[in-house]
């Protein structure tokens, strides 16, 4: 067997192995008179069919299943032999022949990077710091209040916070546009739920009034047909509904699962689980910050293949989250474009990631694993079972374990690096997250 690598473009590798005449030679002989002895042809007795025949008959067939088999074979062979380290599964290409002749096949895949990291001193990252004060309680509470107001229906012209029902008809250069119409429907005005200027256009009108209102689409609006275009919309409100938020009452109270209907029990779990999220929310965006910063500081090249792989992963997970939403008959076909950035942005911290695991010998705080778990199940009813869950699912435990060594990682990073310490508010936290 001879062999030969030729670097092509970028990480992808072209092997060209040449095997022996004699070697393929006698596998194709040995399974022609293999099929000699078995197959059954008209015109000749059972185990007496000429060779000559088997050939002419299945000779293509035959060349094929050895030409397989012998690609795949000497091909692991010349991996092992000339070092080389798959990304992906190799395109095979058998060259042809004739009797007698050696058998030459190219394989075409790409290879994983040779990884160098810079020093992790070079890299600046912001590490934010928030708390959750009694203003942020008091706030949440109050929310929850909205969330369980009544409407009452007024006559008075509308103000922000207050209910609206209306029908809407929108219109660009005089032509209404496909989506820009609905009948009865309902919006709490300062939601900001609709395009800048929609809401506030509905401000100071009373129900049964009738008017119309000039607005423009984001030019990041996700319709491409609507994207920065000036609109207008005739409005015809029907109803506007005030706010009646409920007294803080025991029998409130007991609405979120407080027995003893104490406000200070209330707060005290709504206080948990604020802080719960916060601190979570506050080590997702210095993780994120110190993955950009990693990515931005080390020039990397990846597979295409594994980017492929990462694009087809993120599109299943937002045609599950669509579907969970839509009728799976119109859900829309999403382009790979739209998730490219993302994949690529994954494919380098896997290795760049894996490379700081590496070089620096992490490996797995079992401690680290435990509190993990033990945080994921605090937010159950009965945090004891769900860990014993934890403990007794080799996947799931696998996969916190993975979780775990990631963020130990970061930490390290961390340590490394330049870090300027930000205070901000639970808000600018929380905010940002759910944008």
């Amino acid at each position: 067997m001879q062999v030969s690598v030729e670097s092509t473009q970028g990480l992808e590798r072209k092997l060209t192995v040449t095997i022996a005449a004699a070697a393929f030679d006698k596998e194709f002989d040995s399974r022609v008179h293999h099929l000699a002895k078995t197959q059954r042809v008209d015109g000749f007795r059972p185990g007496k069919v000429p060779t000559s025949v088997v050939t002419k008959r299945f000779g293509a067939s035959i060349f094929q299943e050895v030409a397989g088999e012998l690609m795949q074979r000497n091909f692991s062979e010349a991996v092992v032999t000339e070092k080389l380290n798959l990304a992906a599964r190799p395109t095979f290409e058998p060259h042809t022949r004739e009797k007698g002749q050696d058998f030459t096949f190219t394989a075409t895949f790409e290879v994983y990077p040779e990884v160098t990291l810079n020093a992790l001193e070079e890299l600046s990252v912001d590490k934010d710091s928030a708390e959750v004060t009694d203003a942020d309680l008091d706030k949440m509470i109050e929310t929850l209040r909205k969330q369980h107001a009544e409407w009452n229906a007024v006559e008075r012209e509308s103000a922000n916070d207050d209910q609206v029902t209306l029908d809407f008809e929108g219109s660009i250069d005089g032509q209404v546009f496909e989506g820009g119409k609905a009948e009865g429907f309902e919006i709490v005005l300062g939601s900001d739920r609709m395009i800048p200027g929609f809401e506030a256009g509905i401000v100071g009108h009373a129900a049964g009034s009738e008017f119309t209102i000039d607005v423009n689409f984001p030019e990041e609006y996700h319709a491409e047909q609507l994207k920065g275009k000036a609109a207008q919309f005739a409005i015809k409100l029907t109803k506007v509904e005030e706010q009646i938020l409920p007294e803080i009452t025991p029998e409130f109270v007991q609405k979120f699962g407080v027995e003893d209907g104490q406000l200070e029990t209330l707060k005290h779990d709504i206080k948990q689980n604020m802080v719960r999220e916060l601190n979570q929310a506050l080590k997702n965006s210095v993780k994120d910050k110190v993955l950009n910063a990693l990515v931005e500081n080390n020039e990397i090249e990846i597979p295409k293949a594994l980017v492929e792989e990462e694009i087809t992963l993120l599109r299943k997970q937002a045609m599950d989250r669509y579907a969970k939403e839509m009728d799976p008959e119109n859900l829309p076909e999403l382009p790979a474009e739209l998730f490219k950035e993302q994949a690529e942005k994954r494919v380098k911290v896997g290795f760049l990631l894996g490379e700081v695991i590496n070089v620096n010998e992490l490996k797995v705080n079992q401690e680290k694993v435990t509190a993990l778990i033990e945080s994921a199940a605090s937010a159950y009813d009965n945090p004891t079972e769900v860990i014993e869950y934890y403990k007794n699912n080799k996947e799931m435990m696998q996969n916190m374990e993975n979780v775990a060594l990631e963020e130990q990682a970061v930490d390290f990073i961390i340590e490394k690096a330049k870090v300027t310490a930000v205070n901000k508010s639970f808000d600018e936290v929380m905010n940002k997250v759910v944008a």
